[in-house]
């Protein structure tokens, strides 16, 4: 969805159809699930206010299975022209919730997109006591208990395990 900044009225737009902004990001498996932004003018900045909801598919940190994960982002997004003049904008620690707009042309469905990228957990896990992959066989503990004996520990690692045990109190 592209909105023409100059065309926007004082009390700005609202859009809360996820419809609107089909598809709303570049990989079919995301699915846009629900929406409610405002869209103002500030001068020639564009602020874009709300929240939006989406699912996403993710692979599990620990266990290596695909799992649909929720996205509840909230969207506080200032967006000011792009600068004529300059391909590089250096950008201060009071800049981080600003972006670009180029043309008179903020294209909206992007910063779904971004916003919905940077919602996106680090690490993700498929549930909270996920249990993960045995080290030995590589099995999914999640799915068949693991019967490996502990595997021993890298001989390598010995002088370092005896530092530690001579700096415990």
């Amino acid at each position: 969805m592209m909105i023409r900044v100059s065309e926007l009225e004082e009390q700005g737009l609202t859009v809360t159809d996820p419809r609107a902004l089909e598809p709303a990001f570049g990989d079919p498996s995301w699915r846009l699930e629900a929406l409610s932004l405002q869209i103002s003018a500030d001068g020639a900045d564009v602020l874009v206010q709300g929240r939006l909801a989406a699912t996403v598919p993710q692979t599990c940190g620990r266990c290596l299975e695909s799992f649909p994960a929720r996205v509840d982002a909230t969207v506080d997004v200032r967006l000011v022209p792009r600068p004529a003049t300059k391909d590089n904008v250096e950008l201060g620690a009071h800049d981080l919730d600003v972006d670009f707009y180029v043309d008179d042309l903020l294209d909206l469905k992007r910063v779904v997109e971004t916003e919905t990228t940077l919602a996106l957990p680090m690490k993700p896990l498929c549930r909270e006591d996920c249990r993960g992959l045995c080290p030995v066989c590589g099995g999914n503990r999640n799915l068949v208990p693991c019967a490996c004996a502990e595997r021993a520990p890298d001989p390598r690692l010995a002088a370092l395990r005896d530092l530690a045990t001579r700096l415990r109190p």
